[in-house]
């Protein structure tokens, strides 16, 4: 007796990459407009305070950085295409700053969950770092541990269009990525 043939519509598995680029508001809004982009994040990575809240990330006494952590499929969208996007989203050449956020919290970083991602951040940082004039900050570390930020952070620009910061910080940037062709103008 044959075993059936397993199915070819199998659910593709999914994977996640975890980035931080500055505000984790202005991260979520790129990555939630690219297709293949599952669901994203907004939380904390990169220190040793366990179950940080905002208040304490902000404070800079905890390590953490603002990441999203991204659940993408694979067959749509590579984790080598997300990198290119992390590098046009931000500027990783700035150390602890993002615009007017400063502090460690706002640091470039890109949190790998294995070997590949390693390989391919770090070969992804070197084409980058040809684009730039001044030399790449963006820290590349293994993801020990991705902590949720609170509820009212995910979703955010979505959710808040008309707020001061989405207009002035997150609307614009995402205009700059959707003219570059860099985000799709069609989605979200």
């Amino acid at each position: 007796m044959n075993a059936a043939p397993e199915s070819t519509n199998a659910p593709q598995k999914l994977e996640t990459a975890t980035f931080g680029g500055g505000c984790f508001w202005c991260a979520e809004a790129v990555f939630q407009r690219i297709p293949g982009v599952k669901s994203v994040v907004s939380g904390f990575a990169g220190g040793t305070t366990s179950n940080p809240t905002y208040e304490q990330v902000c404070t800079g006494a905890t390590g953490h950085a603002e990441v999203v952590q991204i659940e993408f499929d694979p067959s749509l969208i590579t984790y080598d295409k997300l990198l290119e996007v992390f590098w046009e989203a931000h500027d990783p050449t700035t150390l602890n700053r993002q615009g007017n956020d400063v502090g460690t919290q706002y640091r470039s970083i890109i949190l790998y969950a294995n070997e590949a991602q390693k390989s391919a951040a770090e070969k992804s940082k070197a084409e980058a770092a040809r684009h730039f004039s001044s030399p790449i900050m963006t820290q590349i570390v293994p993801l020990k541990q991705f902590y949720p930020a609170e509820k009212y952070h995910q979703n955010y620009y979505n959710e808040h269009q008309s707020q001061n910061y989405c207009q002035f910080v997150i609307r614009p940037k995402l205009r700059k990525l959707i003219d570059a062709g860099v985000v799709p103008a069609d989605k979200k």
